[in-house]
């Protein structure tokens, strides 16, 4: 049954990071054309000056659509800092036309955003939070979070989603252990401790082979000097951003996918990485407990913690029985709990609670 539309505000589909990355992911599900969804981008990567143009051009094509085309439901997603403040002013937009707002809340460091701001701009986030129909929390740490910043705010838990894969096949032992980061290369992202620990980890016996990629932007002139300096570039490579295609083909050929965040939303980075049975090795910080259970279906981590990062990723590293029990547990999660067949239901059932 086909339904009036919705009218989808994130980035650019093409643009870097998890929320381009659950786009695509759900523009592939049936939810889509049930809703008959439109999609409108307000930011894209780039120069100062191309996303304020980005913004100007998303904000005209919104407006277009409240007033000629009038959606079911303007579903916003947003993360913290500038993206919060572009579409809040969508959402107060949608609010005076009297159209149901949906804020879908990915930003991994949205409470540190709000506790940072004056407490005028922190009534504001309130208000526009609690003038929503709905608010969308990734999981229950981040619900417990957002109550805190906006008690009388209606939310609902949906978490990030991806299709299961085919399994990976873990290398057993004595075999060469493939590891992987996917994300921005920086600090708050745990790049540059990633890898100075593991020029500590190459010192000690492990399987001919073993290797590290880093794969996303940011700062990637800086990794690769650290790289060179460190002298693991025989073991360490840092292409820089990649396609999603590419994407692909590095989580299937991987073994372990580490993430020593400071801050994390619900990252799809792990999602992925669990859909493709990979060991994961993370910390423990944001929404990642939601997604992994420690010694059950990875290992997490503290956070800034070199030594407990180092001996995460040799023990999984040389136990190649644990290894492949974890991203067996980590798999078996994905298809039991963040199927995006599951998922797309739950916003089906949402769109139909706020349009009866």
């Amino acid at each position: 049954m086909r339904r009036q539309g919705v009218l989808w505000v994130s980035t650019s589909m093409e643009s870097r990071g998890g929320i381009a990355t659950y786009v695509r992911t759900m523009q592939r599900t049936p939810l889509w054309d049930t809703w008959q969804i439109r999609h409108i981008a307000t930011h894209r990567n780039g120069s100062v000056l191309n996303r304020v143009i980005a913004f100007l051009v998303g904000a005209v094509a919104f407006l277009r659509e409240l007033v000629l085309r009038r959606p079911a439901v303007v579903h916003l997603h947003t993360s913290s800092y500038g993206s919060f403040a572009r579409k809040s002013l969508l959402a107060w937009a949608a609010w005076c036309a009297r159209v149901p707002i949906v804020v879908h809340v990915h930003g991994s460091e949205f409470s540190e955003f709000h506790r940072r701001l004056p407490r005028l701009l922190q009534r504001y986030v309130r208000a526009t939070l609690e003038s929503a129909d709905l608010v969308i929390a990734l999981g229950k740490t981040w619900e417990g979070r957002l109550r805190q910043i906006a008690p009388d705010a209606r939310i609902a838990v949906v978490p990030n989603a991806v299709a299961p894969r085919s399994p990976v096949h873990q290398a057993g032992p004595g075999e060469p252990v493939h590891v992987l980061f996917l994300g921005e290369i920086e600090d708050n992202k745990g790049s540059f401790l990633l890898l100075d620990a593991w020029r500590s980890l190459s010192d000690g016996p492990q399987p001919p082979g073993t290797d590290l990629v880093l794969a996303g932007g940011g700062d990637v002139s800086r990794a690769r000097v650290q790289v060179a300096a460190l002298g693991i570039g025989h073991e360490v490579r840092v292409p820089g951003w990649v396609a999603p295609a590419q994407v692909e083909e590095l989580l299937e050929t991987s073994h372990v996918l580490v993430l020593p965040s400071r801050f994390e939303g619900q990252p799809m980075a792990v999602l992925e990485a669990m859909a493709h049975g990979l060991c994961v090795v993370a910390s423990d910080v944001g929404g990642i407990p939601d997604l992994v259970d420690d010694g059950v279906s990875g290992v997490l981590i503290p956070p800034d913690d070199r030594d407990a990062l180092v001996a995460a990723l040799r023990t999984i590293v040389d136990d190649s029985e644990r290894r492949a029990r974890l991203g067996a547990c980590a798999w078996a999660r994905v298809r039991d709990e963040f199927d995006v067949d599951v998922t797309w239901r739950q916003l089906d059932a949402l769109y139909a609670d706020l349009t009866r």
